[in-house]
């Protein structure tokens, strides 16, 4: 027997928190502090040799960036298909989220000389931040009636911004 009802107040307030402490993931991580960082550390070098390929410096962030993006268009389609029909959903969630989480913290050790290492974590926390989205939005419908996606949907997306601007 689930521990909430669908529909119970706890049960969506909980569903839209997550997105409020997601937010700071984005806003910290993927689009504000960290592409700033990378740009100081690399500002010294015009190119940059990784994996014995040679990339602008100013350039390499947006190729792993997209290579992240194109691996997360082809893989969440699979993952969404694993929310639907296996079950286990709140294991997978837990796993990319605890991926996206450790990747942030080997983040710490990013300078010029591990620039591999540290293009490597943010690829893994930007795989691991969107595919942990796939499993929670998968729960909506299992915790919310129909009438109540659009309400706790705005709810979750608003304590997001909110989230984001409390950073």
């Amino acid at each position: 027997m689930p521990l909430h009802k669908k529909g119970d107040k706890r049960l969506l307030r909980a569903w839209a928190s997550y997105d409020w402490a997601n937010s700071v993931y984005f806003l910290v991580i993927s689009s504000a502090i960290f592409p700033l960082y990378y740009g100081y550390i690399c500002a010294d070098e015009t190119y940059l040799v990784v994996f014995g390929m040679s990339f602008k410096n100013t350039a390499l962030i947006s190729y792993v960036t997209a290579l992240a993006f194109m691996f997360i268009a082809i893989w969440s389609p699979i993952l969404s298909g694993i929310a639907d029909y296996m079950g286990n959903k709140k294991r997978f969630m837990q796993f990319y989220c605890y991926l996206g989480s450790a990747a942030c913290v080997g983040l710490y050790w990013f300078d010029i000389d591990n620039l591999h290492w540290g293009l490597l974590f943010y690829f893994l926390a930007l795989v691991g931040a969107w595919s942990s989205l796939v499993f929670y939005n998968s729960y909506l419908p299992d915790i919310a009636y129909p009438e109540q996606h659009n309400k706790i949907s705005a709810r979750g997306f608003a304590l997001g911004y909110i989230g984001s601007v409390l950073l």
